[in-house]
């Protein structure tokens, strides 16, 4: 933010400077959202708005207050040039099948879509035979320099053979039933499916966190990051969710779903409510008459908590119920109980045929772990490693492939040493207790 002005004000008390804060911030990053959300001129390659390649430098080096400086253009900060790797060689229960993204994957996403460098890669259902897959901050060559995109997305066949990797067809323009959302003027250049602002200590970034599918319909859930910190810790402005009418094609961010990060109540604005910030990123699980939605506070540190709600009301904030524990729950985001003591980092949940339990899949210091649960809401059991830091460093942000059910549990992780999205098969035989 900008640095405090030196005029002094009267002393008010403290609930209300907070009341005061916190409605500043709602209106100025109101003017944001409204301001992102329309195409930029100077766009070069994303008809959703500017980037960093249609500006130039990263500003990496630059002030950390508002100015040309302050530009912010990903996590990433390599400029999508340091050299993917080739897949790690995995021993025990799990094994990696392939590269998902880079120009090593075999869909060699790098010349097709414009994703050279990416991670995340949230996959889920999108209710008519295609698994979607939403990734974050992304690198890519187009009109001829590298460019960085806040997040994008990409289409498979459902029915692929996981053993042989992850297809996706080639993207056509106009078409949101192939590989990606493209332009004729730039079509293997996948775009970006919602900008940010780009200035640092505004909004660096969104990156998404969890999808799902509801009568033909694609939402997405995300977190606004406002500052990017030490490792594995971050800040977020606020978390949301996105929708999306053609299939990914074009999305639009519900305002009404906007959950701050702040510890305070505002009566009659459901955005701002005491325990949203344990619901800065949030996972989908639908389950009977229920979606069950994971949240866990920014960053990697803190604790699991449980929301759920019927399928139509995804969009109302009002009708979330959140779990208090045995089998109690609440209107109030505030008395949320920990599901899972942190340090809980991203969280990928989903139902096990073979086990006969719910799976939840997470991070802890470059390890991957699973648990189980024969419920939504737990009890769930202590962690099992899926793959150990000893066995391949930097990897985070495990989700379960909604195609994914039996012995063999395949999910997709990042790793940071190569920046890119690998698929892995764990034999769920070997690794049960």
């Amino acid at each position: 933010m900008p640095r405090r002005s030196r005029t002094r004000l009267r002393p008010v008390g403290r609930v209300r400077r907070r009341v005061l804060a916190t409605a500043a911030t709602v209106a100025v990053a109101g003017g944001l959202l409204a301001a992102v959300s329309a195409p930029a001129g100077a766009a070069v390659c994303n008809v959703t708005g500017i980037t960093g390649g249609d500006v130039g430098s990263t500003g990496s080096s630059g002030s950390s207050e508002l100015g040309l400086g302050s530009l912010d253009f990903g996590s990433y900060r390599a400029d999508g040039k340091k050299p993917q790797g080739p897949l790690p060689t995995l021993t025990g229960a799990s094994k990696a099948v392939s590269w998902v993204t880079g120009p090593r994957s075999p869909a060699r996403t790098d010349t097709r879509f414009g994703i050279t460098a990416t991670d995340v890669g949230v996959p889920w259902d999108n209710g008519s035979g295609q698994i979607l897959m939403a990734f974050g901050d992304t690198w890519g060559r187009c009109a001829g320099q590298m460019t960085w995109k806040h997040n994008t997305m990409l289409r498979s066949d459902a029915n692929s053979d996981l053993a042989k990797g992850i297809r996706f067809p080639t993207a056509v323009p106009g078409s949101v039933r192939s590989g990606a959302s493209v332009t004729s003027a730039h079509p293997t250049w996948a775009q970006p499916m919602f900008n940010a602002v780009g200035v640092r200590n505004i909004e660096v970034g969104r990156i998404p966190t969890g999808g799902i599918s509801i009568n033909g319909t694609q939402f997405v859930s995300f977190m606004s990051i406002h500052r990017w910190l030490g490792p594995g810790r971050w800040s977020t402005n606020y978390s949301g969710i996105a929708v999306s009418h053609n299939n990914g094609q074009t999305w639009t961010v519900d305002n009404n779903t906007l959950r701050w990060n702040t510890d305070l109540t505002i009566p009659g604005v459901p955005q701002v409510t005491r325990g949203h910030d344990r619901f800065q990123m949030g996972a989908f699980l639908r389950s009977g008459e229920y979606i069950y939605q994971y949240g866990t506070p920014n960053g990697r540190f803190g604790s699991a908590h449980v929301a759920r709600f019927r399928p139509a009301d995804i969009l109302n904030l009002n009708r979330y119920q959140y779990f208090r524990g045995g089998t109690a729950w609440s209107s109030n985001p505030a008395e949320a109980a920990p599901l899972v003591a942190g340090p809980i980092s991203e969280i990928s949940v989903a139902y096990n045929t073979f086990l006969g339990r719910f799976v939840m899949l997470t991070e802890r210091a470059g390890t991957i772990v699973m648990r189980s649960s024969p419920s939504p809401v737990g009890p769930w059991s202590g962690e099992r490693v899926l793959i150990s830091h000893k066995q391949s460093s930097g990897l985070y942000t495990p989700y379960i492939h909604p195609r994914s059910s039996g012995k063999d549990l395949y999910f997709v992780v990042s790793r940071w040493d190569d920046y890119n999205v690998m698929l892995v098969r764990t034999d769920l035989s070997k690794a049960r207790r």
